[in-house]
């Protein structure tokens, strides 16, 4: 029996996510359209790899920017313990280093198998298309990534600071309905209003494109909940878990 290949795992676990909605929009991300040569997906049970079986969950094994020796974790958990831990002992040799993005619900079940190093609970917010109201800065440029990917900056006007970027804006991901959306602001450039224009701009420009602006934000910046909700960014009532971590054997 022939093992599936990475287009046939990803038309088995379709069922399993819907495109449309942000709450799957990572998952859907990762799965789906991140660079095949950059992606492993492991479906459970184990053998549905190499049958004709249903799947009730996968572990999709995504290396990225983020960290080139620490792969990224996405996934979609069976409800069974057992076959949880089969997962994640097919997928992960004892020991492994990993980056882990997943639902907030997942955060018990992911500590069963991993010693977590450190961890942020974040909400996600979308971009209400009717509320946004553009910010025009005429600082604001766009230079994109070498990925490609769209990227806003400002950058300071005093000649001391050469080439300097005092805020930017860009998406850590890209599918055909959503975008993740990035900002950064250097200290001794913040209170200017910068990071709002240059998150707006990157809006305004996904929103031409067919995609609805996502924002993910820890639970206690105050400053960067501030920023979203003032461009039209609203909770979507979910919460997802960032973790670095370590994967234990699997008794």
């Amino acid at each position: 029996m022939l093992f599936m290949n990475l287009a046939a795992r990803r038309r088995a676990i379709r069922p399993l996510l819907n495109e449309r909605i942000p709450a799957d929009a990572a998952e859907v991300y990762y799965a789906f359209y991140h660079g095949g040569n950059k992606t492993q997906l492991i479906l459970s049970p184990p053998s549905s790899a190499e049958t004709t079986m249903s799947v009730n969950g996968y572990l999709a094994i995504s290396r990225t920017g983020i960290d080139l020796f620490r792969p990224l974790l996405t996934m979609r958990l069976p409800e069974d313990h057992q076959e949880v831990a089969a997962l994640f002992a097919t997928a992960l040799p004892p020991g492994a280093n990993v980056f882990i993005n997943a639902p907030a619900g997942y955060e018990p079940l992911l500590k069963a198998f991993f010693d977590v190093q450190t961890e942020q609970t974040l909400r996600l917010l979308r971009l209400d298309a009717g509320s946004f109201r553009p910010v025009i800065n005429v600082l604001v440029v766009r230079t994109d990534t070498p990925d490609g990917l769209p990227r806003y900056v400002v950058r300071p006007t005093n000649p001391e600071a050469g080439d300097e970027i005092g805020a930017w804006a860009t998406v850590n991901w890209q599918s055909p309905h959503f975008a993740d959306v990035a900002v950064g602001t250097r200290p001794a450039y913040r209170q200017r209003g910068w990071g709002r224009s240059v998150v707006s701009a990157l809006s305004q420009h996904l929103l031409e494109t067919g995609r609805l602006p996502l924002y993910e934000v820890e639970e206690h910046n105050s400053a960067s909940q501030m920023l979203a909700r003032n461009l039209g960014f609203k909770d979507t009532g979910h919460q997802r878990v960032f973790m670095e971590a370590v994967f234990r054997a699997v008794a």
